[in-house]
């Protein structure tokens, strides 16, 4: 089998599968915003601490506002954001473990505060159809479940 033929992929979108998540998120972050702006640039009058602190909210955030796109091949984690691609192989991951939301890829054998930076988050679909067999083929890849 080639490394090409996918053993598995499908998508997440969290803004569309969590509707009344996204609602709430929507409004903590419009009231946020307005905070910055009033602080910054109507107090302060810093419009480039205003960009700073919109890019420091809104970065960390993205992955939730667009789709993702998960391909497992023979080899390969491929992750395809709107414009970014992610292709990491297995063995560059130590260890993995699972919460109701997805499975997460750490780069120690053992798992790390620091497999949020270093790791790969792999997030499940709202039907989760894909969660058995993924766990399944990370289990064969990667092993060392936690």
């Amino acid at each position: 089998m080639s490394n090409k033929e996918p053993l598995l992929e499908w998508e997440s979108f969290p803004l569309i599968e969590n509707t009344l998540r996204s609602i709430l998120l929507v409004m903590v972050l419009v009231v946020i915003i307005s905070i910055l702006w009033i602080i910054t640039i109507k107090i302060w009058e810093m419009p480039l601490l205003y960009l700073l602190g919109l890019l420091f909210l809104i970065l960390p955030l993205l992955p939730y506002f667009i789709p993702t796109r998960y391909i497992l091949c023979e080899y390969t984690i491929t992750v395809i954001y709107l414009f970014i691609k992610i292709e990491r192989r297995y063995s560059d991951f130590g260890c993995h473990y699972a919460d109701k939301k997805g499975v997460m890829l750490g780069t120690f054998k053992m798992p790390r505060w620091l497999d949020g930076y270093r790791g790969q988050s792999l997030r499940f679909s709202k039907d989760k159809k894909e969660k058995d067999r993924l766990l399944r083929i990370i289990e064969d890849k990667i092993g060392n479940r936690y």
